[in-house]
């Protein structure tokens, strides 16, 4: 019988060969793959890349047209545009007319504490078992939902001479002699009720939202306690909203300055209702100093900023730990 001898390594020596030509294709893919860390950290931009185009192509970049416009004698029409320097920001601080009517403002800023109290309340009492609470939910929401050219006309005949006002009043045997238009203090006064009743669903989500949010252990705990409403208010829900409430209050002074819808709709900015925005606009288009305008707005942004900026120092964001 014959015998068969192996040589050792023989078939690790074979198999060599095969292990190295694999070995030598799979760094040469790896060559031409890109790396795992590059392609993770690629991806969110890729998602980002349009949004991006978007804000920079329709908001950064007219903002930086508005500020060159602002130093410009610019007319809006004519191709010339000649650089004046801060002229335009010095008639601005040095024209009185211009900045009075800042103080309309004022009445839309006690409006919006109003429809902050509001929304406050309602959002409280429908986060609790109620009946019917979806529904007041959809009507409590849905003037945030309407167009504002079209809420300033049906306001317009609302509260027009014999108008829906004027015959609800006539019902209860009050008179219906009184311009509700006519007047600043009463114009104001009404524009600032329609952006109470306008407004008050935007504010009225976000308390919503946030009060939801709050777990409802707490609210079992309170209970078991013996707790109140009012204390679980004050002691579960204000301390757990401060944030969101920080956020309306600055949406409220910023909006309450850059009103421009309700106003410029009903009035056109006539019996001391004219705003800021309302100005600036008369003096883009109407008037045509396109430089002067843009330079009002750049003002008007700054204010904001400036206010946000303060409040956020009084009142500094703190974490709130529902636990």
């Amino acid at each position: 019988m014959t015998k068969t001898t192996e040589v050792p390594g023989a078939k690790a020596h074979l198999a060599a060969p095969s292990l190295h030509g694999t070995t030598a294709g799979s760094r040469t893919a790896a060559l031409h793959r890109p790396p795992a860390r590059l392609l993770r950290r690629a991806t969110p931009w890729l998602f980002l890349l349009a949004p991006l185009a978007l804000l920079i192509t329709f908001t950064y970049v007219p903002v930086a047209n508005m500020i060159y416009y602002s130093f410009t004698d610019w007319d809006g029409i004519s191709p010339d545009r000649n650089f004046t320097g801060a002229d335009n920001y010095v008639q601005i601080l040095t024209r009185p007319e211009l900045f009075r009517v800042f103080f309309v403002s004022l009445y839309y800023l006690a409006a919006s504490g109003v429809q902050i109290a509001v929304a406050l309340y309602f959002a409280t009492v429908l986060s609790f078992d109620l009946r019917f609470r979806n529904l007041f939910k959809g009507l409590l929401f849905f003037p945030y939902l309407i167009n504002g050219v079209a809420i300033g006309f049906v306001f317009l005949y609302f509260f027009q001479d014999g108008g829906t006002l004027d015959s609800v009043l006539s019902w209860f045997g009050a008179g219906t002699d009184h311009a509700w238009l006519g007047d600043p203090t009463s114009a104001n006064t009404s524009l600032a009720g329609v952006s109470v009743w306008r407004f008050t669903g935007l504010n009225f989500v976000l308390f919503l939202g946030a009060i939801q949010s709050i777990p409802g252990e707490l609210y079992e705990a309170a209970q078991l306690d013996g707790a109140t409403r009012w204390q679980q208010f004050r002691s579960i829900i204000a301390p757990s909203i401060k944030p969101i409430l920080s956020l309306s209050v600055i949406l409220a002074i910023s909006g309450s300055l850059a009103v421009f819808e309700i106003p410029y709709i009903m009035t056109g900015g006539a019996t001391g209702t004219s705003t800021f925005v309302i100005q600036t606009v008369k003096l883009a288009f109407q008037f045509n100093k396109t430089g002067l305008a843009s330079a009002a707005a750049v003002v008007l942004l700054l204010i904001i900023l400036l206010i946000t900026w303060i409040q956020r120092r009084l009142v500094p964001d703190e974490k709130v730990d529902l636990v």
